[in-house]
């Protein structure tokens, strides 16, 4: 939390104590002068409001405590312990009260001394309580502090508490005037504890709404629209096949959401972290500023090819696959493959290992009736080719050869190296900007067996293939 919200937020807590102190001495002072039951009531209240204020005070600095080892959702929640218990409290002077007034009204009349004072103590209590009630509203709402927002709902109370000891008190000393004699209204005496149990009923509605709040939040309660929203955001990100778990918790003004998406197994982890940003984005659009954890899990779809299939297996296998090739005949299906694996790993671990990659497919792929991989070391080693001086010779060949193939545009940037026993030629072919892929292919694979049957000692062959439109070659 900002220092500016941190003082802003204890300020409104020593303002409310303030206010608190000075109104409780005054109620008290009054309700022993006069005897008021509802004055006293009132008083009480008003003591229970600084007793509340000074939890809410306590409570909001232990809040502003960034997290820690033992508190990774950070301190927020004390406030919501610190409003729970403002209840219990309330609750018990509102039984003491209600004791109190039965007693007056059934056993013990008291007599009321009635005089200005009071009434002005009273006037100027609800002005105080309108004062600070907008003050912590404002403050809560900003910061969304729910000590705050208890405080503040406590002096809204307050205020037609206080109104009904203020007429309670009024109505009792008309019983007791010469208008209340001429007019038989003598039963008006009970106002005053009749106002004191009114107070009391105030103070337990209150204690009602502030416990359910707080029992809502320390109970991991999140309201039903707000996870319905975030589950129509997620659902809707592109990539996402299904959530299969969303657990949302708040700790103060901050929400925690914690998610398991399915997503199509064949994507790399680069398009993974993508699609997990943008569901983060769509958490956020409903909850600003949430902490946002998602688990992926891989799924196969409806819409995997055979080949998307034969690659998700090698992927769990964490092997690389290429030149995969699938044939159909005689009613059924025929998986042709190339697979690396570790330079130095023995033929016959390589071996079991490739078998079990195999019978994984057949698996995944029950309509396979065989599978044939070719297994290859895959290169561990950095090489250092040096250059040959018969390069210019092989280099002949290797147009020689392009020039059989009619689709061949150019062939340049022609590299010839050795390292070790290895011999290895590179180059760039350049060919029409609209030729298939697949007939691109066809002609580097024809071109590089026409070379090596032109020059039989060259053991690797790789050409590049480019568009014409992006030919570079000066």
């Amino acid at each position: 939390m900002q220092p500016n919200a941190q003082m802003e937020k204890r300020s409104a807590a020593l303002l409310s104590i303030s206010a608190a102190c000075t109104m409780t001495a005054l109620k008290l002072a009054v309700a022993l002068s006069t005897g008021s039951l509802g004055i006293l009531s009132d008083a009480i209240h008003s003591g229970v409001d600084l007793l509340a204020s000074a939890l809410t005070f306590v409570s909001v600095r232990i809040s502003d405590r960034p997290a820690d080892a033992n508190h990774p959702y950070g301190h927020a929640r004390f406030e919501n312990i610190s409003a729970f218990i403002e209840t219990f409290l309330m609750v018990a002077s509102a039984i003491w009260i209600t004791t109190d007034a039965c007693r007056r009204i059934f056993f013990h009349p008291v007599q009321i001394h009635y005089s200005f004072w009071p009434l002005l103590v009273l006037a100027v209590s609800v002005c105080v309580d309108l004062w600070r009630s907008h003050q912590m509203h404002t403050v809560a709402q900003r910061h969304g502090s729910a000590a705050l927002e208890a405080d503040a709902l406590h002096f809204r109370t307050d205020i037609w508490a206080t109104a009904a000891v203020f007429l309670g008190l009024i109505a009792s000393w008309i019983s007791s005037s010469h208008l209340g004699r001429r007019f038989h209204l003598g039963w008006l005496h009970y106002s005053d504890p009749v106002a004191a149990i009114l107070v009391s009923g105030i103070i337990v509605y209150l204690s009602w709404k502030i416990a359910h709040r707080a029992i809502y939040v320390l109970t991991d309660a999140v309201p039903r629209e707000t996870l319905s929203s975030v589950l129509r955001e997620v659902r809707a990100t592109k990539g996402v096949i299904t959530v299969d778990q969303l657990r949302m918790r708040r700790s103060g003004t901050r929400y925690f959401a914690d998610l398991t998406l399915s997503m199509p197994r064949q994507l790399t982890f680069q398009r993974s972290e993508q699609l997990v940003a943008e569901a983060t984005r769509a958490v956020h659009r409903i909850v600003p500023g949430a902490d946002v954890v998602i688990h992926t899990v891989p799924r196969s779809t409806s819409a995997e090819s055979i080949f998307d299939k034969v690659r998700a297996v090698a992927s769990r296998n964490n092997v690389m696959l290429h030149d995969v090739s699938v044939q159909s005949y005689e009613g059924g299906l025929h998986v042709e493959q190339h697979i690396e694996v570790p330079e130095t790993m023995p033929l016959r671990q390589a071996h079991e290992f490739v078998r079990g990659i195999e019978d994984q497919i057949r698996v995944e792929l029950p309509q396979v009736e065989s599978v044939l991989t070719h297994i290859e070391s895959e290169p561990a080693t950095i090489e250092k080719p040096v250059a040959l001086a018969q390069d210019e010779h092989m280099e002949a060949e290797l147009r020689a050869s392009a020039a059989t193939l009619p689709e061949v545009i150019d062939i340049h940037e022609v590299l010839v190296g050795r390292a070790g026993e290895t011999i290895s030629l590179s180059c760039h072919c350049t060919l029409p900007d609209d030729l298939p892929m697949q007939r691109v292919h066809a002609i580097i694979t024809a071109l590089e067996d026409r070379f090596k049957l032109r020059c039989p000692e060259v053991d690797r062959v790789l050409i590049h293939p480019e568009p014409a439109t992006d030919n570079h070659h000066g």
